[in-house]
């Protein structure tokens, strides 16, 4: 073979050589390889989707390709998924809780070695409705909740027993971090407060019940004269009364404007009532 020749054939060797170390196995058929700025070629991505070879080319334009250019981790890139995703979390803040899934904010209270809301809840689910199906009776009031709603069961639940299938504690409508509390957690609330002859007078609120049925309201609980939805469908006991679902069945507190007491009650799981959440133990 002649001098050119051969200088020629080892020339096209040397291109081949050099071509073959650019492209590598990019994952997109050779279309844009790393460090090459100028391709235009680019794979579609689903929404939300991230491109690890942009990522790597991205960090080798600033730092040059080289042997030594420091390796894009897998935390790296976990990160930047994530940036996007909006993380259901409730905020606590002092003597309150922002319920993230609506955004509602309500006062809470320490009584003993318990964490309740100071407010009735009033997050919107299927068999629950505001006093006279008005709007400012929710904002008031909180919502009343037939007693499997409030325990986020499905409504056969109300005419059955749900022994089976409650848990220890049942979150129910609350948000997460609180539940529905059970009987003995109302026990504990009314023993401490004083007893079942004194429970009611501290736990009312000091206005808003009638005939001079407030309460001293000692603790900070303020429980309302939010009334209740009878079985029947009709909106009842506004200004009088308040009934609160505890996740032990049969086992409802009652509040009368009349009476110093805080009744257990077994009445209809069809009847709609206020709900107070306790937050779960650490």
């Amino acid at each position: 073979m002649k001098q050119k020749q051969w200088i020629a054939f080892l020339g096209m060797v040397v291109v081949a050589l050099i071509l073959a170390a650019c492209g590598g196995d990019s994952g997109n058929n050779g279309t844009e390889r790393e460090g090459d700025s100028s391709s235009s070629a680019e794979i579609p991505l689903s929404s939300g989707q991230i491109s690890f070879s942009s990522v790597v080319k991205s960090s080798s334009s600033s730092v040059g390709v080289s042997s030594s250019s420091p390796v894009v981790s897998s935390s790296s890139v976990k990160e930047s998924s994530s940036s996007s995703v909006e993380v259901c979390a409730n905020t606590y803040g002092t003597n309150t809780v922002k319920d993230c899934r609506d955004g509602q904010t309500y006062k809470t209270v320490v009584i003993g070695t318990q964490t309740w809301m100071a407010e009735n809840l009033n997050y919107k689910v299927n068999s629950s409705w505001c006093y006279d199906n008005s709007v400012d009776s929710c904002s008031k009031y909180g919502r009343l909740y037939q007693w499997a709603s409030a325990m986020g069961l499905s409504a056969t639940y109300n005419g059955t027993s749900a022994s089976g299938v409650i848990s220890t504690p049942q979150q129910g409508a609350c948000p997460t971090g609180w539940h529905i509390p059970m009987d003995v957690e109302w026990t504990t609330l009314e023993i401490y407060v004083g007893g079942y002859g004194v429970a009611g007078t501290a736990l009312k609120s000091t206005s808003g019940w009638y005939n001079d049925g407030d309460g001293t309201d000692a603790y900070g609980f303020s429980a309302l004269p939010a009334g209740d939805r009878s079985f029947y469908g009709d909106f009842i006991g506004a200004g009088s009364d308040a009934f609160f679902w505890s996740a032990t069945e049969n086992k409802d507190r009652y509040l009368y404007f009349d009476y110093a007491y805080m009744y257990t009650y077994d009445n209809s799981k069809y009847c709609a009532f206020s709900v107070r959440c306790l937050k779960d133990s650490v």
